[in-house]
């Protein structure tokens, strides 16, 4: 009888125990999974904080924490000058601890441009010659200037910059074509893929949400975005495996591809588990300059930190007011012609007509039109120069004062303009 007594009270304690622990399993998590220990204050620029602990931190003693990570991913904003001093303050601590064990990954390269990232890093080829052989202006299309800095630093330290990135080509492909879809060539180049991670998905989803271009385009989207993080995981395995066990990795990408994780560093883990840490970026000041340039995203909350540490910024512009020429040309016979001048624009306002040649300016002779491109990037509103042309068989020279390109109403366009 005692026996049947004690198998009868062990179902009950043992339904019971089911039951609370069901009921404590679905409980809400306490507090933000993003953000567990919110700052005490308000943060301002300049703040740095250790999210999972909540701690605030200086720069210092962020690096000196950091710095026993075998890779260090660091976020960024393309166009903000904050987050990239931010890099580069990381790659300088990373290199003076482990001198001749870092290279550097970097989004903004490919694989097909290693050659000139070597020649580069090697000191054979100047600025201008490094960003010509590179393709930078059709392959990044963003300020050279935002990334200088950086790249004369692992030059003058001779820290190897390796490409991460998939090739354009390799991504107009994924994006317009299903995976089984492909042709097998294209099929044995591509990396390893997860296309089922939840987060990632969520991710696309949100950014697409206020699109109405249907189901297909999400699919190329999420299949591209899966394509970059799974090629410079990829990449970025490849040069660790081939440096050895002793090796180190500072990697600069955008910050959707390393915020929460769940982008390069998962994948990255997948395929090497070793050591990483992720540090980030938060834009908490925002001009009036810089207000479009906001993505109007409303993010899922996601279940883990977006960073280990989070730096407080403003979002910054360029020192100077950026300029362009305002014109649309071609490359003809071995020359460069003006096919148009925006109104109102520097090239307007000096008195460039459609049908000029450009032969100089300030004397640097303009042999193509990436030559004119190099030239106007280096220059900001007020700059002064002498541009000569060429008109009906006759050379001018004109007194060119850059100004800013004028805005667009909504009927203009300003594609392809220099």
């Amino acid at each position: 009888m005692r026996s049947k007594i004690h198998c009868k009270l062990s179902l009950v304690f043992l339904s019971s125990l089911l039951f609370m622990t069901a009921c404590t399993m679905s409980k809400q998590p306490i507090g933000n999974p993003e953000s567990p220990y919110p700052p005490a204050e308000k943060p301002v620029v300049g703040d740095i904080y250790h999210l999972p602990t909540g701690v605030k931190v200086t720069a210092e003693q962020m690096h000196a924490a950091t710095k026993d990570a075998r890779i260090v991913y660091v976020g960024e904003t393309h166009d903000n000058p904050a987050a990239h001093r931010q890099q580069l303050q990381v790659l300088r601590a990373m290199a003076k601890r482990y001198p001749g064990q870092v290279s550097l990954g970097m989004e903004t390269f490919n694989a097909n441009q290693q050659e000139t990232l070597d020649q580069w890093i090697a000191g054979e080829l100047n600025e201008k010659e490094f960003l010509k052989k590179s393709n930078w202006f059709s392959n990044w299309r963003m300020d050279y200037a935002y990334y200088r800095e950086i790249l004369d630093f692992a030059r003058e330290e001779r820290i190897p910059v390796v490409g991460l990135n998939a090739t354009r080509e390799m991504v107009k492909k994924v994006g317009r074509t299903a995976l089984d879809a492909l042709d097998e060539e294209t099929r044995k180049q591509l990396p390893e893929f997860d296309l089922e991670d939840p987060y990632q998905l969520a991710m696309a989803e949100a950014i697409y949400a206020d699109h109405s271009s249907g189901k297909a385009m999400l699919d190329g989207f999420l299949r591209i975005q899966t394509l970059w993080d799974e090629t410079m995981a990829e990449n970025i395995v490849r040069t660790m495996e081939d440096k050895g066990a002793e090796h180190r990795m500072v990697v600069m990408a955008g910050g959707n591809h390393v915020r929460y994780g769940f982008g390069i560093p998962r994948r990255v883990y997948r395929r090497l588990p070793t050591s990483y840490i992720l540090i980030g970026s938060r834009e908490i000041v925002i001009p009036e300059e810089k207000q479009d340039k906001q993505m109007n995203v409303d993010m899922p909350r996601f279940p883990m930190l977006p960073y280990d540490y989070l730096a407080y910024t403003e979002y910054e512009s360029l020192p100077g007011e950026r300029v362009k020429l305002g014109v649309r040309m071609k490359e003809e016979d071995g020359r460069v012609v003006v096919e148009a001048v925006v109104p109102h624009s520097t090239a307007d306002e000096a008195g460039v007509l459609a049908g000029d040649i450009i032969i100089s300016l300030n004397e640097i002779l303009i042999e193509d039109s990436f030559d004119l491109v190099y030239e106007v990037n280096q220059r900001v509103s007020g700059d002064q120069v002498t541009l000569v042309v060429e008109r009906n068989g006759e050379q001018l020279k004109l007194d060119v004062t850059f100004i800013p390109l004028p805005k667009t109403d909504a009927h203009g366009t300003r594609s392809h303009k220099k």
